[in-house]
């Protein structure tokens, strides 16, 4: 969606938005910078948000941002729908958004973004077929020797891999951790509810169906994964899922999307 609206602007726009994304990817720090990031069982994170922004089908402009944020008395963390350092300029939108915000910030994305030598080509998709357990990943080493992002196995239920990188203010294997400790099903949480929420918003103001959010898919034999690190927290979870896949979990505290959600694509 963004690179069809990117080929219908001016040349000078374009430039622009390169210059300023060259200036901000400057202002990316890829180090833990919080105690709690340091720690295994991340004794101290206080609330967990995602970001996703959902599209209408046709439009090339209107889109819907929702910010889902999972308990606690502060946001200290953003899970982005997309990439972050891994990324054709090293600096997607999870970086992005870090630097704008000074938060810490990580990039989860669906599918891999092929930069720097990286592809989905046989070898990788045996090193996927490689990961046994949720909790697996392997490290995503471009053509420049440089680890851009780890494929991450997010529970033992799903067998297509996430792809984590950093975003802002912590470390990949911090990143990893996280992720993996806030999926309930194959998408982060506070992701997954943000979509569901961006998606719903476009249904209810627009009248127009999505496709079914991340997650939904799921069997209803498959068991619970854990949901987010032990105190994080969300009440909504269960709430667009069928009765038999809900279970009584945590709270969650979200920013509904409002007509001043919207925003470009």
């Amino acid at each position: 969606m963004a690179a069809k609206v990117a080929t219908r602007l001016p040349a000078e726009t374009l430039s622009l938005w390169k210059r300023e994304q060259a200036r901000l990817k400057a202002l990316v720090v890829d180090r833990d910078t919080e105690a709690w990031q340091r720690d295994p069982a991340f004794s101290g994170l206080q609330r967990v948000g995602g970001v996703d922004v959902s599209f209408v089908k046709g439009d090339s402009v209107g889109a819907c941002a929702s910010l889902v944020v999972l308990s606690y008395p502060e946001l200290e963390v953003l899970f982005v729908d997309g990439n972050g350092v891994l990324h054709h300029r090293g600096f997607g939108v999870a970086c992005h958004l870090g630097v704008l915000t000074d938060l810490p910030c990580v990039g989860v994305a669906k599918k891999l973004l092929q930069v720097d030598g990286l592809e989905n080509s046989a070898l990788h998709k045996e090193k996927i077929r490689l990961l046994r357990a949720g909790g697996d990943s392997f490290p995503l080493m471009g053509g420049s020797g440089t680890v851009l992002g780890m494929a991450l196995r997010s529970h033992d239920h799903s067998t297509k891999p996430l792809y984590v990188s950093v975003g802002h203010k912590m470390s990949l294997e911090a990143a990893v951790r996280l992720t993996h400790g806030c999926c309930r099903f194959r998408i982060p949480e506070p992701v997954r509810q943000a979509d569901i929420r961006s998606r719903g918003y476009i249904r209810r103001t627009l009248g127009i169906g999505g496709a079914p959010a991340p997650g939904r898919e799921r069997s209803r034999k498959a068991p619970r994964p854990r949901a987010c690190p032990e105190g994080v927290s969300e009440e909504l979870a269960g709430k667009d899922r069928p009765p038999e896949a809900r279970s009584q979990g945590p709270r969650t505290h979200q920013r509904a999307p409002g007509p001043d959600a919207q925003g470009q694509g």
